[in-house]
């Protein structure tokens, strides 16, 4: 077996000084015994949802070519269409 060459800087917390004593280390420990156990405040913000939905192989390619055309992902094309046409049904519903 090859020799595994050394880190330029030990480990932090386990002084280990190879990525495989940095491996053994942490077989035999975990994170909570590392640190200091203060409390940690952060705000999580989750915006994307992603909802798949079955679209027929044929108009599928015809919506990959057409995002390829304009540089875009199908899923930006799709999100852009979707909401465009969503928006004329909604006007056309008020009117």
């Amino acid at each position: 077996m090859a020799r595994e060459a050394p880190m330029h800087h030990s480990s932090t917390v386990s002084t280990a000084t190879t990525y495989q004593e940095i491996g053994e280390f942490w077989d035999t420990h975990d994170a909570t015994e590392a640190g200091d156990d203060e409390p940690v405040e952060f705000d999580v913000q989750v915006r994307l949802h992603r909802h798949y939905v079955p679209i027929d192989l044929a108009l599928f390619l015809k919506i990959r070519n057409l995002a390829d055309q304009r540089g875009v992902s199908e899923e930006t094309l799709l999100n852009l269409l979707l909401q465009e046409r969503i928006g004329q049904l909604e006007r056309a519903q008020a009117a």
